[in-house]
């Protein structure tokens, strides 16, 4: 009876544990499905959405399309309708020869720009064209002082173009440093006007120091030994530019082989000449050398003409530039020889069509100061390019910089000082034309020597 009963309870007590495990079950599920969904989806999910998307797409867009549509659409100001450019120039009086001369090379460099839109500024981000103000000074260098005051004050030019003749560069060039205005001069060969520290005068033409020394350079080339005419006479003019050659040629004479046998001085103007040549003529001169303005070259001509004496080889710097000199003096004109800068018969780019362009609005070929000239404007134009902007002080550290392989004189680059790296060619009269006698690659005849006597000719 009592194993009945033990083995009753023992059932019951079974019965009752298995009903206990079968309504724990869904406990065990639960736990397990939750802990493996959620945090595996949620962390998955939004880090690696949400951090790549946003950081991507927005840095990537913004900063890309900004910078190009602004400065396209809104330059930082407007574009004025002209470069302005100004020049105080001799067009009459005592160098009124020379200044002519200048006019022209500037007004043909400028049209030629103008007519190919003009000079790319990238600040405006356009070509403007250049307008040329030109002022005849009437070779009084007081009044190119007045002329280059009003170019800056009314037409608040960004460049200068010089005049012609050294004196006259002297008197101008320290107004272009006061104001701060980069200057362009040619027709000039005083090199005392570089040794004062300006900062804002460029020239690319040859200048004393050179032409001295090129002038014994030429004559050991082109003339063979015992040949040569090694007794020289300097006459020297009593002007900055005169006494500054004058010196040079003497210092240079020896150092090439040559003996200067007489040296003159003469006021600008004299008239007459005929003790100094007389002279240079007892001493035995091969070679006269000077500096003459025209009428002081012509009446010197005339007198060595008349005493009857001939130097084997005459150099004689500015007074036969352009054509007056020929026909002055006809064939007592030729075989003398100049260092004007440049020729139209020389063989560099674009030479060829600005004789073209000089016959048509002139009716002859291009005198020896117009490729100066024009190179001159070529030189402000290409550093307004480089500079990107009309700031006269970023136009002349652009202009220190030139570095031009093509201008019309050939290649072009300053020393600190502002002279020109440049060609320095030598030309002769020769049957009433100017022929380029030096150098070689260049020539369009050989140099004429020794000089016919005058009363042969």
């Amino acid at each position: 009876m009592q194993t009945r009963i033990k083995i009753s309870a023992i059932v019951a007590v079974v019965l009752a544990l298995s009903m206990l495990l079968a309504s724990c079950a869904p406990a065990t599920q639960a736990p397990t499905a939750a802990p493996t969904e959620a945090p595996t989806q949620a962390p998955t999910q939004a880090p690696t959405q949400a951090p790549t998307q946003a950081p991507t797409q927005a840095p990537t867009q913004a900063p890309t399309q900004a910078p190009t549509q602004a400065p396209t659409q809104a330059p930082a100001k407007p574009a004025p309708e002209a470069i302005e450019i100004g020049a105080s120039i001799p067009l009459t009086g005592k160098y009124g020869s020379l200044g002519v001369q200048v006019k022209a090379g500037y007004e043909l460099a400028v049209q030629d720009i103008n007519a190919a839109g003009g000079v790319y500024v990238k600040e405006f981000d356009k070509k403007i064209p250049i307008r040329l103000t030109i002022y005849d000074d009437e070779s009084d260098p007081t009044k190119a002082v007045s002329k280059l005051e009003s170019l800056n004050t009314e037409q608040k030019v960004v460049a200068y173009l010089g005049g012609a003749a050294s004196d006259m560069h002297a008197a101008t060039v320290p107004i272009a440093e006061k104001n701060k205005v980069p200057y362009c001069g040619v027709s000039f060969a005083l090199w005392k006007i570089h040794q004062q520290g300006y900062k804002y005068l460029f020239s690319p033409f040859p200048k004393s120091p050179t032409q001295a020394e090129d002038t014994f350079k030429i004559l050991n080339a082109a003339i063979p030994e015992g040949q040569r005419p090694l007794k020289v006479a300097i006459f020297q003019e009593t002007t900055d530019w005169g006494i500054e050659l004058g010196g040079l040629w003497k210092e240079n004479a020896a150092k090439y082989g040559y003996e200067v046998v007489d040296y003159e001085t003469y006021a600008p103007r004299s008239e007459n000449f005929s003790d100094m040549i007389l002279r240079a003529k007892a001493a035995g001169a091969e070679a006269l050398l000077a500096v003459p303005n025209q009428p002081d070259g012509i009446a010197m001509v005339k007198q060595m003409s008349e005493i009857g004496w001939t130097p084997k080889f005459m150099l004689l710097i500015r007074a036969p530039e352009n054509p007056a000199w020929g026909e002055a003096l006809g064939k007592l004109g030729d075989f003398v020889t100049i260092f004007p800068g440049w020729h139209y018969k020389m063989k560099w780019p674009g030479v060829a069509d600005l004789v073209k362009k000089h016959q048509e609005a002139y009716g002859r070929p291009p005198d020896v100061l117009v490729g100066p000239a024009y190179a001159c404007v070529q030189v402000v134009a290409d550093a307004i390019q480089r500079a990107g902007t009309l700031d006269r002080d970023a136009i002349r550290d652009a202009m220190a910089a030139t570095d031009l392989k093509d201008s019309m004189i050939g290649p072009i680059k300053f020393r600190e000082d502002g002279t020109g790296i440049v060609l320095n060619p030598m030309v002769q009269w020769q049957n009433g034309q100017i022929e380029v006698v030096w150098p070689p690659e260049h020539k369009s005849a050989d140099l004429a020597y020794p000089a016919t006597p005058f009363d042969k000719r």
